[in-house]
């Protein structure tokens, strides 16, 4: 094999490709929330995830003029505090909803919030093993460190670039950009892996990089991208990929 064409990085999305929330982000944020005096109904979980996902189409990027790291957390925390704020609005206001904010906002940062994925540690152990370096690309926020620290990741990746220090959010072909500029590598010597089409595979592709779709469920199939089920499946698809061009 011509070594030029092999994969020199593999960099991964964050939440829901190497660990995920225990239940659901929804069900977390509508438990505090009835705690803090929310008015449940039979209809306030789904409304809640509906709401999120209105929010989120609405909200801007997470990328800030802060630079200084107590500066961008503040951002982060406006940032988010706008995104459940709209959510709320929506579906039902109440009068303790600072407190609650600021108790959810550390939950999601709390490793006891998330699970690794069964096949994440095996997967990550074996790309070592075969000198592969590992980065993350995630447009989670600064809170990622203190999660991936948790679960035991932190020693195992090269490199973390998220949205809000890179000042770009995937799919912008500049947060991909950054991160080869880390590993000193060409963009064909790289893999993103993701579980969202639009953020990892198209953002990928567009900055040249490798680009495999993990799509647990089945349910995203397309015949232009590659995909997988499992990260088990990763190390297999390398080798097919070290074959042949970005994609």
């Amino acid at each position: 094999m011509d070594i030029s064409h092999s994969i020199r990085v593999v960099f991964f999305d964050a939440a829901d490709t190497l660990f995920h929330v225990k239940g659901s982000v929804a069900e977390i944020y509508l438990r505090h929330a009835t705690e803090f005096g929310f008015a449940q109904t039979p209809e306030s979980l789904s409304a809640i995830k509906q709401a999120f996902g209105r929010a989120f189409r609405d909200a801007p990027p997470p990328i800030f003029a802060a630079t200084e790291p107590a500066q961008i957390k503040h951002s982060e925390r406006l940032w988010w505090f706008d995104i459940v704020h709209n959510v709320f609005y929506r579906v039902g206001m109440f009068e303790r909803f600072d407190d609650f904010f600021e108790r959810v906002f550390h939950v999601f940062e709390e490793p006891e919030s998330w699970q690794l994925f069964p096949e994440t540690a095996q997967t990550l152990a074996a790309l070592k093993a075969r000198g592969v370096e590992l980065g993350i690309i995630s447009n989670f926020d600064s809170r990622l460190f203190t999660v991936i620290r948790g679960l035991g990741l932190a020693e195992t990746f090269d490199t973390v670039t998220i949205s809000s220090l890179a000042q770009a959010s995937k799919p912008a072909p500049r947060i991909f950009q950054l991160a080869l500029e880390k590993h000193a590598v060409d963009p064909e010597e790289a893999l993103h892996i993701g579980d969202s089409l639009r953020d990892d595979v198209e953002g990928a592709r567009r900055a040249g990089l490798h680009a495999v779709l993990l799509d647990r469920e089945g349910i995203q199939h397309r015949a232009d991208i590659r995909s997988i089920r499992t990260l088990d499946d990763l190390l297999p698809l390398i080798d097919q990929l070290e074959q042949s061009g970005p994609g």
